[in-house]
């Protein structure tokens, strides 16, 4: 906790009631519950005493994770130590938290009491006595502290609200009056969405905003506004602005409005900056002129700009922004940047003088004063000197994109053959070898043959005569038989379905078509398509359809749906539909499986709600 001090990980703190029946039911649950009058002595006085023990553990792990939970004020960052001084008062925390240590010393007296009386009862009867009243005095301890835990609670919830600022980063704090501006510059420079209004103290907390400069990351926090009067008089959303005042290491943004339309002059303004100016010592302070698109330095009156220049005094940055036009914004947010940065250098650059005495350099005494520079072997100097490297030569003819390097130079072949022009090489074999004198001459002599080919009707297709025809026809005719057995087999071996499905509807084909069906020697092909479409639904009855060219084959059958006996005509059809849907939307909305589901389910089986978990053990048989 005292290094991130991020708050959001505190437990909940639980009130009296909650905690009293979470620890009682973890008792009931977590230890045995049924003992008998009849068993040993020794063994009724261990099943209390165990009781006794388990529940003040509990209450010990509860209390311990709150008080564990909650920061030390004396172990954290001065800085927090001091805003939770000022928005809880340090006494009433430090209270709270003791007596929720008391109640955790008790509760372990207590039990330490009865577990030692528990070692002296005679009986069930007197044990179990002994144990309601070790557990009743438990509640009862805890029932005094409710306030506490209540009060606690409440501090949680609103530290969980607080912003994390890291008090050890590179920070800029924004101070002044109210409403002279410090939200809308925040707004500029960060991502934070602070609210601004035309009305002083809209911001009653520390905001937190983050921004990237210098490839650095910063944190700005924009502070309440301030008023001029005594420390003592100022409330906690002052105090808030103070106490970063006072503890974070940062440069400091003082805005003063030149134009006043902030409710406060600039007399008032400056003797604000004269009270606060201990909180400035050894922090780099920047003076920011704000509201400058509806006034500037240079409109004020005499004495304004001299109680400026008394309190600028040549030894403070100044800088003139216009949030609304956003002038001088980021400007001044560099100026304060770089002001922090340098005295951040500084700070660390001065710990080297405190290192210094704990190191000892020795300085050689009574040398002479001849130079001893770098022994260089002659031979390397003179090949230094005269080796020209190619990055050379590339700047002495115009450097990179003008010069192109030559790569043919560096050829282990004698002068006169560097460079000759390199035919393809493949396989140990160049252009040269495959090369045919005699190339034109064959190719002219290819050619006269084709044409005489051409001619002559080599290359023409013989015409087919009707014998060729029929065994074609034979033969296509007897792929296709074969195609479609092949496909009558893989539907057979498919497999039965496991719903019980409504015998088909008879196909009746019209005499025609059933002669012509047999002259193509297809019939079977053809029964087996009709059969198909008849199952899918894709032929109803009385359509006509036509297979491979053949004509219209008429499938029609006598109608066997029970459901359509007695109706009459279509219009009856759909108005039977819509009753049968109303009949059964009281089925469906009940998830029956159908007319005759009427089962009714035991929501509560007896098997898997009877007996007991002892020991920690999820078996209840």
């Amino acid at each position: 906790m005292a290094e991130n001090c991020n708050f959001r990980d505190i437990q909940t703190v639980l009130k009296y009631n909650e905690l009293v029946d979470i620890v009682l039911s973890k008792t009931q649950r977590k230890t045995p519950t049924v003992i008998r009058k009849g068993k040993e002595i020794s063994t009724i006085r261990e099943f209390y005493t165990r009781k006794v023990k388990f529940t003040q553990e509990t209450f010990d792990e509860k209390l311990g994770n709150i008080l564990t939970g909650f920061p030390r004020l004396d172990a954290i960052h001065p800085f927090y130590g001091d805003l939770l001084n000022v928005l809880y008062d340090r006494d009433h925390y430090k209270i709270a938290l003791g007596q929720i240590s008391g109640a955790k010393r008790q509760i372990e007296s207590v039990s330490k009491e009865y577990v030692r009386l528990l070692k002296y009862g005679d009986s069930l009867y007197r044990c179990k006595r002994l144990k309601i009243a070790a557990l009743g005095r438990m509640v009862k301890i805890m029932k005094k502290h409710k306030d506490a835990l209540v009060y606690l609670e409440q501090i949680r919830q609103h530290m969980s609200r607080l912003p994390v600022i890291d008090p050890n980063t590179r920070t800029l704090v924004l101070c002044g009056l109210p409403n002279v501006g410090k939200s809308s510059f925040m707004n500029k420079i960060t991502r934070a969405d602070v609210d601004v209004q035309a009305y002083p103290f809209t911001t009653k907390s520390l905001y937190v905003g983050h921004m990237d400069y210098g490839y650095l990351r910063w944190q700005v926090i924009d502070t309440p506004g301030i008023l001029d009067r005594p420390l003592e008089e100022r409330n906690t959303i002052e105090m808030q602005a103070v106490t970063a005042l006072a503890h974070l290491r940062s440069a400091v943004l003082y805005f003063i409005d030149v134009s006043e339309t902030c409710g406060y002059s600039i007399a008032q303004q400056v003797s604000l900056f004269n009270s606060l100016r201990p909180l400035f010592a050894s922090k780099k302070l920047v003076v920011v002129f704000s509201k400058t698109d509806l006034a500037t330095v240079d409109s004020l009156g005499v004495e304004d700009r001299a109680l400026l220049a008394q309190i600028l005094d040549g030894q403070h940055q100044t800088a003139m922004l216009s949030s609304q036009k956003e002038d001088g914004v980021f400007e001044t947010r560099n100026i304060a940047c770089d002001l922090l940065l340098e005295a951040r250098v500084d700070q660390k650059a001065g710990k080297a003088a405190s290192v210094m005495n704990r190191l000892r350099v020795s300085r050689p005494d009574g040398m002479d004063p001849a130079s001893r520079e770098p022994h260089i072997p002659g031979n390397y100097r003179e090949r230094v000197e005269i080796e020209e490297v190619e990055r050379d030569i590339e700047l002495k003819h115009g450097g990179a994109g003008v010069y192109s390097i030559d790569l043919k130079k560096k050829y282990l072949l004698p002068e006169n053959e560097k460079y000759d022009v390199i035919p393809e090489i493949c396989n140990g074999k160049n252009i040269a070898d495959f090369v045919d004198p005699l190339l034109e001459e064959k190719l002219a002599q290819i050619e006269i043959e084709e044409d005489y080919l051409q001619r002559t009707g080599a290359y023409d297709i013989e015409p087919v005569d009707d014998e060729t025809k029929n065994v074609r026809h034979i033969a296509d005719m007897i792929e296709r038989r074969r195609g479609a057995f092949m496909e009558k087999k893989k539907l057979e071996n498919r497999g039965t379905d496991a719903a019980v499905k409504r015998k088909l509807q008879k196909i009746r084909k019209d005499p025609e078509t059933e002669r012509d069906t047999a002259e193509d020697g297809l019939s079977e092909m053809r029964q087996r398509l009709l059969s198909k479409a008849q199952k899918t639904g894709t032929v109803s009855t009385g359509t006509q359809i036509s297979l491979m060219g053949s004509g219209p084959v008429s499938v029609s059958g006598n109608v066997r749906d029970r459901r359509l006996l007695g109706i009459g005509s279509e219009k009856d059809l759909v108005r039977v539909n819509r009753i049968l849907k109303l009949v059964h939307r009281k089925r469906r909305m009940l998830g029956k499986k159908g007319e005759g589901d009427n089962e009714i389910p035991d929501k509560k089986p007896k098997h898997m709600f009877s007996g007991k978990m002892g020991r920690g053990k999820r078996n209840r048989r």
